[in-house]
């Protein structure tokens, strides 16, 4: 299909139409990957949206037979038992550091090649979750451990900032940190801080700033 090779060549493109068929990049892109299926709902917008004969495609997916009677008509991939598969039960990217460094940009997406696995947390339903990275070091300590998996929204506005909340920045210089922000000297600075009291706060101008993303939860091990 021409619009599928279309999306899946171009995260731009998935981003927009992901917007206009109501999910995030990552689920459509998952789909487009073949490492998730597509619901019967999602399947009928996409058509809807790109004026496709719903019954045309869904012959040409693999898995469907219009002769084999299904529960219902989606694709018929291999998925993790442990997810389920359902828009409402979002999977979340979990991502090395370096993969989220242009995550202020706005034609910023995940490719498949940066997610070392993806997760269905039942607390994160109601919040909406971009992406899951692994803390590293003890800056944080003892609020993060290093090995602390936090959960983080990314912001599209500085706007947004939720002072003296933890956040994750992206910098030119100095690459992620993972920083409580308070406001700095004026207004185009921000003062970082660190749980840990062996590091010191220190002051970064906005424009080192390439992105943000507040912090929303954690998953540790004991």
């Amino acid at each position: 299909m021409q619009h599928i090779s279309k999306l899946e060549n171009s995260g731009h493109v998935q981003a927009e139409i992901a917007s206009k068929l109501g999910v995030k990049p990552q689920y459509l892109n998952a789909i487009l990957k073949g490492r998730r299926n597509a619901s019967e709902k999602f399947i009928s917008k996409f058509c809807e949206l790109f004026n496709i004969n719903q019954k045309g495609l869904l012959q040409q997916m693999k898995g469907y037979d219009e002769g084999i009677e299904h529960e219902s008509p989606v694709v018929k991939e291999t998925s993790s038992p442990a997810l389920k598969d359902t828009e409402d039960s979002q999977q979340i990217p979990l991502v090395g550091i370096s993969a989220v460094a242009g995550f202020g940009n706005a034609e910023f997406a995940i490719q498949k090649s940066d997610v070392k696995d993806y997760y269905v947390v039942p607390k994160f339903k109601d919040r909406r979750v971009d992406f899951m990275i692994e803390v590293a070091g003890s800056s944080m300590y003892p609020k993060y451990s290093p090995g602390d998996i936090v959960a983080c929204t990314i912001l599209r506005e500085s706007k947004f900032i939720q002072w003296n909340k933890v956040h994750v920045i992206g910098t030119i210089e100095q690459g992620i940190l993972i920083k409580r922000v308070k406001k700095g000297a004026d207004e185009n600075q921000l003062l970082l801080i660190s749980d840990n009291k062996d590091y010191d706060p220190f002051t970064i101008s906005t424009n080192e700033i390439t992105g943000m993303a507040i912090v929303i939860g954690v998953i540790r091990l004991e």
